[in-house]
């Protein structure tokens, strides 16, 4: 916990490589102060073909964060701010970058080290 999971065209690794897009998310999710880094899930998920972004096939990257239930709204917004200025760095002509927040429950949430 937390798990990073980032959708994007195909076109974001001409840009990037993968390992540094995971990088950048991992790194501000870290320097958030919100989580520890052992913690921290990232993975990407690269869309090569079926995907609309305004009824276009057009450039995207969208970040779904799943974290445990107990920050605050603010601590969730300047989370998404800091993760969407980073990747807006890497990728200044990309016109969509996005993240949403999801909580996990903590009375639902199970783990291998739980059993």
């Amino acid at each position: 916990m937390p798990h990073f999971v980032i959708d994007c065209s195909k076109d974001i690794l001409e840009i990037q490589d993968p390992k540094s897009v995971t990088l950048q998310v991992h790194n501000d999710a870290n320097d958030s102060g919100l989580f520890e880094e052992n913690d921290i899930k990232v993975r990407l998920n690269p869309f090569m073909d079926n995907y609309l972004v305004g009824g276009k096939e057009t450039s995207f990257i969208h970040v779904f964060a799943n974290i445990m239930e107990g920050r605050t709204t603010h601590q969730k917004a300047k989370l998404s701010k800091q993760i969407v200025a980073g990747l807006k760095t890497m990728f200044p002509n990309i016109p969509f970058i996005a993240i949403n927040i999801r909580d996990f429950e903590a009375a639902t949430y199970c783990n291998k080290s739980m059993i």
